[in-house]
């Protein structure tokens, strides 16, 4: 359950924090505008997050329900309530996935960077024309995105990702995630408070000694 699942919500901490650049006409400029305004402006966020998870070996879709709170880049906490509980909490370089009464613990801290790389700083533009072909809609709510992989190193894993923000403050409003696995999750984000003052002890982990 825990392997399965890390694809999905790991690319939630990927893009939720960094939100994501777009290539340069008019529409994606406008949306790459926007979002860096609003991450400027929103340092750290809670909410509840809905999971629908569906695959040919399932019987019926999935639904997980749980809470998030972010903090910048480099720390996020996810805890399941439903249908079993789980809780993943990042901080820096280490993850800990603690389901069963048992916690996990990795060190993945370069990875995720390498891949945030993609998805925010200066060069993210680039990095997302040349590894997907992204296209972009506008309606009264707001923005969607569409990235489907161009590149081996996405193509292997993913075949596509689906990303929707809020027309008001850019911020994440739902992400599809439609991986090789067979696995296709839709997480709907409700992001309730911004700038909190996040209790103490929130984004603690478990490392290594």
């Amino acid at each position: 359950m825990i392997l399965r699942s890390r694809p999905c919500w790991l690319l939630v901490f990927l893009i939720f924090p960094g939100m994501l650049a777009a290539q340069s006409d008019d529409l994606l400029t406008r949306i790459w505008d926007g979002v860096q305004q609003a991450q400027k402006k929103y340092t750290s966020g809670c909410g509840t997050i809905i999971e629908t998870r569906t695959s040919s070996l399932m019987v019926k879709p999935m639904v997980l329900r749980g809470k998030f709170c972010a903090e910048g880049t480099k720390r996020f906490t996810l805890e399941y309530f439903e249908p079993n509980p789980m809780r993943i909490r990042f901080n820096e370089n280490y993850l800990n996935v603690t389901m069963g009464g048992k916690t996990e613990v990795l060190e993945v801290g370069s990875s995720v960077r390498r891949a945030q790389s993609y998805f925010s700083r200066e060069n993210s533009i680039a990095n997302l024309k040349k590894n997907f072909t992204i296209t972009a809609q506008e309606d009264s709510r707001g923005y969607e995105m569409k990235l489907v992989p161009r590149s081996d190193a996405f193509r292997r894993r993913l075949n596509y990702v689906v990303v929707k923000m809020n027309k008001r403050d850019f911020l994440l409003r739902s992400l599809e995630v439609d991986g090789k696995s067979g696995v296709n999750s839709v997480f709907a984000i409700d992001v309730s408070s911004v700038n909190p003052k996040i209790p103490a002890g929130t984004f603690e982990v478990y490392r290594p000694k």
